[in-house]
């Protein structure tokens, strides 16, 4: 687990929920993942129109990211190794790579930047991450 780099930097609400989440996720602990959302929420994973959001509109609600870790990141053993974090107001952004070992044995690697807001309880009030999906699986190996 490569949370290094965050845990040093300055603490900040959209900054710890980002390290829950990563945790979480990292650890295969779908309730922790899901107990940082608020219920109107929205995941854009990857931003925009792709096949795992044809419509490009996000995945909004609580049932919506539920079906999004079930069906995504729950599919494989996902790592993170962040770079760069900027916190600014209610949000940060994380710059970083991701990658993920799928059940078949399969790894992808991907670079992403992963923008967190969150309310003034700390609760995550969504996620847009900016990755292209095309490139990400040209680099399957």
């Amino acid at each position: 687990m490569s949370l290094a780099f965050l845990e040093q930097r300055p603490a900040h609400p959209a900054r710890q929920a980002a390290m829950h989440s990563i945790r979480a996720i990292q650890r295969k602990d779908r309730a922790a993942w899901l107990s940082l959302w608020r219920e109107d929420a929205v995941v854009e994973d990857p931003v925009g129109i792709s096949p795992l959001d044809p419509a490009g509109e996000g995945h909004r609600g609580l049932a919506a990211i539920t079906a999004f870790y079930d069906n995504v990141i729950a599919q494989g053993d996902v790592r993170f190794h962040i770079r760069e974090s900027f916190a600014c107001g209610m949000e940060c952004a994380n710059v970083g790579t991701i990658t993920t070992r799928s059940a078949d044995g399969s790894v992808s690697r991907c670079e992403l930047v992963m923008v967190y807001r969150v309310d003034e309880q700390g609760m995550l009030l969504s996620l847009r991450a900016f990755w292209e999906f095309d490139e990400l699986v040209s680099r399957l190996f």
